[in-house]
Formats: structure tokens, sequence, C-alpha cells
């Protein structure tokens, strides 16, 4: 699922929410090249099984290099993502 806006989302009835994301057994991935705040709304609400979700972005303030570098460091990368979906299943 692609979240391209939190808000507009959000704003959608509870019954397109949860078509959209379903409880139950499901891994959750939140992958954004920026901070996570917003993300554990979508990631650990309601519908969402415990420790069936993360968070792939910038978990800290001040990193400073170029783009590359900080998404191998944050692990925003293919690789990275799918070793999460690995480790979650």
């Amino acid at each position: 699922v692609s979240m391209p806006c939190m808000e507009l989302f959000a704003a959608q009835d509870d019954l397109y929410r949860k078509r959209v994301l379903p409880g139950g057994n499901i891994i959750r991935i939140g992958v954004e090249a920026g901070v996570r705040q917003g993300w554990d709304q979508w990631l650990l609400g309601e519908r969402a099984r415990a420790g069936k979700s993360a968070f792939i972005g910038m978990d800290r303030f001040g990193a400073s290099a170029p783009a590359e570098e900080l998404f191998e460091k944050f692990g925003i990368t293919p690789d990275g993502i799918v070793a999460k979906v690995k480790e979650l299943m």
C-alpha cells in the first residue's frame, strides 16, 4: 500500500481503512526516507499484530552524508527491506 498523505487516509471512513489495512497476522512495514513520526498509528494501530510491524527510515536526527550512504546506514534499501520482512516472518 502506498500512503502519500497520512492525513487523507485518516480522513477516510473506518470501513475503507480496514479494507486497506486489515487486521490479523499481516506484516506491516513503513518505509520512508524521513522520520518515523506519524507511522506508528498505521503500523501499530488497533488492527495490527504486535511483533509484526517495523519502520525503515531515519530513527535519529543529525546524520549527514550523501543520500546513498544514509539509505545504506538506515536500511532504506531493497536488501534492507527484504531482510526486515524475512525477520518478521
